[in-house]
């Protein structure tokens, strides 16, 4: 039985209707996040019996679809699944970047979290991003190839498939090697985002030109697109395995790419790629209500920053409050707000700086935190608190871009996968090598290393990862049975988008659809942004008038969720972006 498709809306106003009056206050999208909105698309809630993708892209919840239904296992679908978003959604994610990974084994109850997150070369020093001894504008930084961290996703692919996968690993390959041989339509959503021109990389270097812009202008949507290069990748990699992109001709081209850049050459090695290795490491897990909460360690900021919210809003009875009331606004916001100080300060690579984890989900750490929402000013910027084993480092931002990709997965035995996938700024650096967009995700370390004198946790090293706020989670009931798989692309924003979900689900009671739907706002210790075109924004003068700095722009999160109830499983897509669920 194919999947049935409960509830078909056309998303126009962004579902959620609300007695505001219709007075609109708009700004333009931020400068710094060159995440450009592409419209709103159709989307469904759809319910399946045995397994369901949902994913960024139809062709890739195809792909990983197929794999399930020959059998195989999550994680042998979320390869098949990034493998094709790598092809026909290059801006987001793909072989040239990184990603994290949870895993449900459900017939062991076993949670496995795999960090595949990019390193800086081993050479990197503190001063990577200084220019005549002055740190660089975060505009120069990205382009090139100083920026490209070695890639984490295919070796973290590798040694999930080792653990999990059921198929064979060149099967994986099949199906997206015949479509970039093939060719697939463009998209609305890359052709939006190339005419959009925000990436000045992808016309300064000539693999990336030719591909994008043949003939000097940019692909269009609905033409075919082919990527041979792509495919001869991917046969290395189906033939040989992780060995085949971390050595060899592929290793080769990415080293030179980088190393002989126009804009900004990097001192990537052949050695830098051939150390590399993806970390399996504990998931941070919480109770919240009674349900159990989980997500991604450090490197990522993302697990413990969405634990962080829930924590402190748990004293608060929100399930007495309408989703899109001012009350709510101001709960969650103020929450994100403290949340993101902590995260400012504390949050780096764990193999790196000592991080006070577990004082940082204490529940009576974040109960007192929980109390300063409704005691602060709304004008103030939060100051980072002080948790047990907290060490004395200063707070520093990082510029994070929107651009990312998240699939949730689950398969028929009951097994999950929830992963955030990236290349980091919308085509990430710029460069293109052997079929595929390097990632600009070094520029998510702090490019100022130091602050008042006080080392920042989050500064460049050799061989450190960066600060990320990917927040793939799962949440469990009281009896450890996984209810819910849920992640988002939206750079530091998906934090916000992940935490407001989670909520919609578990005290709001919404289905899947409209939990991902519901119009966004987000707080990250700066300012409080009201989706544009929602009911949200009418709240901006009253807000204003309490005290908040308040900005109406689009918030492009791109949420992926399957949730597990008694009646089978239930998915949806962000209406914000092109991808969809299915199952059977």
């Amino acid at each position: 039985m194919s999947a049935s498709f409960k509830t078909s809306i056309l998303v126009l106003g962004l579902l959620i209707s609300s007695a505001c009056s219709p007075d609109i206050a708009m700004s333009s999208q931020e400068s710094r996040e060159p995440e450009a909105a592409t419209g709103l698309y159709q989307q469904q809630l759809v319910s399946a019996e045995q397994y369901m993708v949902s994913a960024a892209h139809p062709l890739a919840v195809q792909a990983g679809k197929n794999i399930l239904a020959k059998g195989g296992s999550a994680v042998d679908a979320a390869i098949a699944t990034q493998l094709m978003l790598g092809l026909v959604e290059p801006q987001s994610s793909g072989l040239g970047g990184g990603a994290f990974m949870l895993h449900w084994q459900a017939d062991n109850q076993q949670l496995t979290t795999f960090d595949g997150r990019e390193k800086a070369p081993a050479a990197a020093t503190e001063k990577l991003f200084f220019q005549h001894d002055k740190v660089m504008d975060w505009r120069s930084a990205y382009v090139g190839g100083k920026s490209v961290g070695v890639p984490g996703v295919v070796a973290m692919m590798e040694k999930a498939h080792q653990q999990f996968g059921k198929l064979a690993w060149a099967d994986l390959f099949t199906e997206t090697i015949e479509t970039a041989n093939n060719g697939f339509i463009v998209s609305s959503r890359t052709a939006g985002q190339l005419a959009k021109g925000w990436n000045k990389g992808i016309t300064e270097f000539s693999q990336s030109r030719h591909y994008f812009y043949p003939q000097g202008q940019a692909v269009q949507q609905g033409e075919r697109l082919t990527n041979p290069a792509y495919a001869k990748t991917l046969q290395i990699i189906a033939n040989k395995g992780a060995a085949g992109f971390y050595s060899g001709e592929i290793a080769q081209q990415i080293v030179q790419t980088v190393q002989e850049a126009s804009i900004n050459p990097s001192q990537l090695q052949l050695s830098d790629l051939a150390n590399y290795q993806a970390v399996e490491r504990d998931a941070v897990c919480m109770d919240y209500r009674e349900y159990k909460v989980c997500g991604m360690a450090p490197p990522s900021s993302g697990g413990v920053a969405v634990l962080q919210i829930l924590g402190m809003l748990e004293q608060y009875d929100l399930a007495q409050l309408a989703p899109n009331s001012l009350p709510a606004i101001e709960l969650l916001s103020g929450a994100a707000k403290l949340a993101f100080a902590d995260r400012e300060r504390y949050m780096a690579d764990p193999d790196f700086v000592a991080i006070p984890l577990q004082g940082l989900i204490d529940k009576q750490y974040l109960a007192q935190r929980g109390k300063l929402i409704s005691v602060n000013k709304p004008s103030d910027k939060a100051q980072a608190g002080v948790p047990k084993q907290a060490p004395n480092l200063a707070s520093s931002e990082a510029i994070e871009f929107a651009n990312t990709s998240h699939l949730s997965i689950v398969d028929a035995k009951g097994n999950a996968v929830s992963m955030t996938t990236s290349i980091e700024n919308v085509f990430g650096s710029g460069l293109m090598a052997a079929g595929f967009l390097l990632n600009n995700q070094l520029t998510d370390f702090s490019l100022q290393p130091k602050v008042d004198g006080k080392p920042v946790a989050n500064r460049v090293q050799g061989n450190k990862r960066p600060r990320s706020s990917m927040a793939p989670m799962m949440v469990f009931d009281q009896d450890n049975n996984l209810v819910l798989v849920i992640g988002s692309p939206g750079g530091s924003r998906i934090i916000n988008y992940v935490a407001q979900t989670i909520i919609a689900v578990l005290d709001w009671r919404m289905n899947m659809l409209d939990a991902i739907a519901l119009p966004k706002f987000t707080h990250r210790n700066d300012y409080l942004a009201l989706e544009k075109g929602t009911v949200l924004q009418n709240y901006k003068a009253e807000l204003e008038q309490l005290g908040y700095q308040v900005k109406v722009q689009d918030l492009n999160s791109g949420l992926h969720g399957i949730m597990l109830t008694e009646q089978g499983l239930q998915g949806a897509a962000d209406p914000r972006r092109e991808g969809r669920a299915d199952g059977y």
